[in-house]
């Protein structure tokens, strides 16, 4: 039987073996972020709601460490944002009581930390890894495309405010596109204001997978060195690609429906579903190649390989 509201282990980049937990439906976010790899907003809200019964994501978890397995983090992450869930405290509550030794982190965009209640919601996660792209209200509305009422001042606000009663880790994401906010002048500002904030991390991501609009492109090795001295901040750290390497999964019982699952979440190269599923390279390639019969089986060739998306029901 598979998980509906868990998805992975996957290879994070940032998180190492990740076991993602999705609290929201597709695709319900607060941005419609040009770069975003899980494709265009289809519902986008500030507006606070639950998606579907808690029950149903301690039903999951339970039965998925039944197994012990081995994992970096629990991650809430997925379809859209996960803090505009108001499942989150309740879910953040029962994976801190019942797994306490797997590390809990929150990939969230930060639109909505300037809400007292999602921050004390987010207060028992232990590493909270928001983005913040820009200082410039022009370029925040072209790289996010945000819900009414949504400004990076705002978004400033909220990461101060929540930095202040947060005692876990932030690790701040600066996602780079070239063209649009990598000239000397924008970074110099942004890292003034990041040091405003003060978080544990600053991590310099850019395109790794397709994103949504096709003119994004990844920002190159130098660009990003030189990114990172515009910042000026020394700590900076650049994202790179995950590992291919790391204890051998357990292949899934239905492996059809594990790689349509996981390319539903995010598009996919062969190797990203190698090492997310344990299912051997020669046995995916026969999956793809059968699965292609299908129009919802999506290919597109980018820089690090051809990617698979399965888009539809």
């Amino acid at each position: 039987m598979g998980y509906t509201h868990l998805f992975g282990p996957v290879s994070s980049r940032r998180l190492g073996r990740s076991l993602g937990v999705d609290l929201v439906a597709y695709k319900v976010c607060s941005f419609d972020c040009v770069y975003c790899e899980v494709g265009s907003t289809t519902n986008k809200t500030i507006t606070r709601q639950d998606f579907f019964p808690p029950s149903e994501v301690e039903e999951e978890l339970m039965r998925f460490f039944s197994g012990e397995p081995s994992l970096d983090y629990l991650t809430l992450s997925g379809s859209g944002e996960p803090t505009i869930s108001l499942s989150l405290g309740r879910v953040i509550s029962f994976i801190k009581t019942n797994f306490p030794a797997y590390p809990l982190a929150v990939l969230t965009n930060g639109s909505l930390l300037w809400d007292r209640e999602v921050q004390q919601e987010l207060l028992p996660a232990d590493v909270v890894l928001p983005t913040l792209c820009t200082v410039d209200e022009e370029t925040f509305q072209k790289i996010h495309r945000p819900a009414p009422g949504l400004t990076i001042k705002k978004i400033i606000g909220g990461l101060r405010n929540f930095r202040r009663i947060y005692s876990g880790e932030i690790w701040l994401e600066v996602f780079l596109i070239p063209g649009i906010n990598m000239d000397r002048d924008h970074l110099s500002a942004l890292g003034d204001e990041i040091r405003r904030i003060h978080p544990d991390r600053v991590q310099l991501n850019t395109l790794d997978r397709p994103g949504t609009e096709p003119w994004v492109r990844p920002a190159s090795p130098q660009e990003l060195q030189d990114a990172a001295r515009s910042l000026g901040l020394p700590g900076a750290e650049s994202i790179h690609p995950a590992a291919t390497h790391g204890p051998r999964v357990r292949a899934p019982a239905d492996p059809a429906s594990a790689v349509v699952e996981m390319i539903q979440r995010r598009p996919c190269t062969v190797e990203d579903i190698v090492q997310a599923t344990g299912l051997h390279r020669q046995e995916v390639g026969k999956l793809l190649r059968t699965l292609s019969r299908d129009p919802r089986l999506k290919t597109k060739r980018e820089e690090r390989g051809t990617f698979y998306s399965w888009v539809g029901d």
